[in-house]
């Protein structure tokens, strides 16, 4: 079992007068934030918030783009023109980039959100487009990438750093994918089987599938979603056993 672990959430996600999540709470048990820039949630005032207490809390900083999609929260499948797209996560990192350095802070990575990052997973010519976005604004931004997906391998293959993230709380397929929420079993719903899963391919140095199918692989990160009833209880019930078994939790940059 490694001895160093990164812990993600998707952050900022609240709109107005819309609230999303435990954003607070949540600050002080991961060590990486993926704050949304406003095209599927967050606004200004709720990116400029969640950055200050990201900082506050020595949290890492990381940009969450997506597909225009503020209605369908970014779980709506889109085609765009490349140069369109690309113009789109640009103006995205950049607005959370401009939000960090005006707070004294600095952007660390990228993961791209929802149907955007299901997507480019699978589509390697919108992988590239991600990725060109992403070096285009600065190649020396992290791309925090899905273990085994297209999007990772375009990562690596342009120079970017890559850092390999595995979801707690989501089955997989025997094939490394995640089982679509369609699918019965395909979402974790308590925190012992979260933390089961996660202490299982830890141990394994890789993903097992539901149909109990071991699939060696890298990962650097565990996305904790942080959206759900059970989001803090669970989030902090697998940081209690991460550490309970000796394992150092750590910013992203620090994990690579």
């Amino acid at each position: 079992m490694r001895r160093r672990i990164n812990l993600n959430a998707d952050l900022g996600e609240s709109f107005g007068a819309w609230k999303m999540g435990s954003d607070d709470e949540l600050l002080h048990i991961v060590g990486a934030a993926n704050i949304a820039c406003g095209f599927h949630a967050g606004d200004p005032l709720v990116m400029r918030r969640t950055v200050q207490q990201a900082l506050a809390a020595g949290v890492s900083l990381g940009a969450h783009p997506s597909f225009p999609d503020l209605q369908g929260f970014g779980r709506r499948a889109m085609q765009l023109p490349a140069a369109e797209l690309e113009a789109m996560l640009i103006y995205q990192i950049g607005a959370l980039a401009g939000i960090a350095r005006a707070e004294g802070g600095r952007l660390t990575h990228v993961k791209p959100h929802g149907a955007l990052n299901n997507m480019a997973c699978e589509d390697a010519a919108l992988a590239d487009s991600v990725v060109a976005a992403i070096r285009s604004f600065d190649p020396g931004l992290i791309l925090l990438a899905p273990a085994l997906s297209k999007l990772l391998l375009a990562g690596t293959a342009a120079g970017l750093q890559v850092a390999a993230e595995v979801f707690a709380d989501r089955s997989y397929t025997d094939t490394g994918k995640l089982v679509p929420r369609s699918q019965p079993g395909a979402v974790l719903l308590s925190a012992d089987a979260c933390v089961e899963q996660v202490l299982r391919m830890l141990e394994a140095d890789g993903i097992v599938s539901l149909g109990g199918e071991l699939i060696h692989t890298e990962f650097h990160s565990i996305c904790v979603h942080g959206d759900g009833p059970q989001a803090v209880a669970t989030a902090t019930a697998i940081r209690t056993a991460l550490l309970g078994a000796g394992i150092r939790l750590v910013r992203l940059p620090e994990v690579l």
